[in-house]
């Protein structure tokens, strides 16, 4: 049986924090990775959120999450979702609960008229191959570019 997904709770937020340190390690950078319950707690339910998300649970236990936070196209006039981490418990990986969460997302986007939903992977994890089960197509042409850091600091210096 497929996971249940729903919005995620304020009670949720220990777990998902683990996940989100978990997902970090997979990714090979868990020294990058700050994030606090205080800090998910205040982006996800404080006075103006700007962070949404959902869980995937499989009999009463969560096995996985989506953060994610509304984008806007300028070309297409709408907004649409930019999914910031998916994550699966390794255990729970191939149970169907990341197509279920990632269907969410798309139901979302159609439900409110959003034009899409996108986000950043890894060249080297293995979810590209399910990503482009999904139909996702990698954006080739674009690249991500980030400021953070001292640089950040110092640009905002110059104003």
């Amino acid at each position: 049986m497929p996971a249940t997904i729903r919005r995620v709770r304020e009670s949720d937020v220990d777990t998902v924090v683990g996940m989100v340190h978990g997902l970090a390690e997979f990714e090979k950078a868990p020294q990058d990775c700050h994030l606090t319950a205080a800090q998910l707690r205040a982006a996800l339910f404080g006075e103006s959120p700007a962070l949404f998300g959902h869980i995937a649970e499989d009999r009463g236990e969560i096995v996985g999450f989506t953060l994610w936070f509304l984008n806007f196209s300028t070309w297409n006039g709408v907004h649409g979702i930019y999914l910031e981490d998916l994550y699966v418990n390794p255990e729970a990986r191939g149970s169907g609960a990341g197509k279920a969460l990632m269907t969410e997302l798309a139901r979302l986007c159609v439900e409110r008229g959003y034009s899409r939903l996108e986000w950043s992977v890894l060249d080297w994890n293995p979810a590209v191959r399910f990503y482009r089960a999904l139909g996702a197509v990698p954006m080739d042409e674009w690249s991500v570019y980030r400021l953070d850091g001292e640089p950040l600091r110092a640009l905002a210096g110059t104003a």
